[in-house]
C-alpha cells in the first residue's frame, strides 16, 4: 500500500470538500454573523444612558446646606446622628 497516494486523495477531497461547503453556505445567505438586541436590552441601554448623564451631586440639595452651615443655623439632632451611626454599623 503506498501512503503518498492515499495523502494525495485525501487532500485532494479536503480541497474539494472546503469549495463545496463554502460556495453552499455563500447559496444559503450563511457565513455573516447577526446580532439581534431584545427591546428589554434596548431599555436597559437607554435607562443607563440616562443615569450616566444625570448628576451625581444633587446641586440644590448641597446648596442649601451649605448656606444654612454659612448661616450658622444649620443644626444636627445628637439623636439622628446616633441612630444613623448605629444602623450602618448594624449592617457591617
Amino acid at each position: 500500500m503506498r501512503i503518498e497516494a492515499y495523502n494525495q486523495v485525501a487532500q485532494l477531497y479536503q480541497t474539494s470538500n472546503t469549495k463545496n461547503t463554502t460556495q453552499t453556505a455563500k447559496a444559503n445567505g450563511m457565513g455573516r454573523d447577526q446580532v439581534q438586541i431584545s427591546s428589554t436590552g434596548k431599555d436597559y441601554h437607554v435607562a443607563k444612558k440616562a443615569v450616566s448623564e444625570a448628576a451625581d451631586i444633587r446641586e440644590d440639595l448641597v446648596a442649601d446646606v451649605k448656606a444654612r452651615i454659612k448661616a450658622g443655623t444649620y443644626d444636627v439632632s445628637s439623636d439622628d446622628f446616633a441612630e444613623k451611626l448605629l444602623s450602618r454599623l448594624e449592617s457591617i
